[in-house]
């Protein structure tokens, strides 16, 4: 592949659609191009603002693809969470829950910064912030203080996102969190008005009272 990688991208090529993007980063993941990797992270800082959201996009594809490749540029992700640009935000949020699995120590220390990110940011970046504590509690060591932040987010999160984020943390409760979990899902179904949103958590809360 051309190590001009950037050329590739869909602002270089005029298009405004994501295709060339997807087309890209599945191209660098199929060779492992690493050094497009590398021209990708240091072309976050371009000053074209187009270039910038064109390379996170292909970095987070890349991450949700092979993760491994990016995993070494956690701390340049981590960075972007101070960016004024919601792209560059969420989309560096996005690749550091791809990379939770990888770099745990990396992100859990970095989590306050996660945690203060998502108050202020999108959903897309609530959803990947809860994805990324999801798989810290999946980490033994970090199981039980990532657990009592990740519930503080559930009683907190909005209506349309809890079944989902409940449904998804079901895996990493525990004998120790269970009473904890449960009442959390408890006392928020109370103001959630749909019913099929109610009944997931209900479902939820079954698994678990069976654990």
């Amino acid at each position: 592949m051309n190590t001009n990688t950037i050329d590739k991208l869909a602002h270089s090529l005029g298009r405004r659609d994501e295709v060339p993007n997807q087309e890209l980063a599945n191209a660098i993941v199929q060779c492992t191009n690493n050094e497009a990797v590398r021209e990708l992270v240091k072309n976050l800082h371009h000053k074209s603002k187009d270039i910038q959201n064109d390379c996170i996009k292909v970095i987070y594809e890349i991450g949700t693809l092979k993760p491994e490749m990016i995993a070494d540029f956690s701390s340049e992700l981590i960075n972007l969470l101070d960016s004024k640009n919601n792209r560059l935000q969420w989309g560096a949020m996005t690749a550091l829950n791809a990379i939770t699995a990888i770099k745990p120590e990396a992100i859990y220390n970095a989590l306050p910064k996660i945690i203060a990110t998502a108050d202020q940011g999108s959903v897309i970046t609530n959803d990947h912030c809860v994805g990324i504590m999801i798989k810290l509690c999946g980490v033994k060591e970090y199981n039980e203080s990532v657990f009592s932040l990740l519930n503080e987010r559930l009683l907190k999160s909005p209506d349309n996102q809890l079944p989902m984020y409940a449904e998804n943390a079901f895996h990493v409760v525990n004998t120790k969190n269970k009473v904890a979990f449960v009442k959390t899902l408890t006392s928020r179904i109370r103001g959630i008005e749909k019913e099929s949103k109610r009944s997931r958590i209900e479902k939820v809360i079954r698994k678990v009272n069976k654990m």
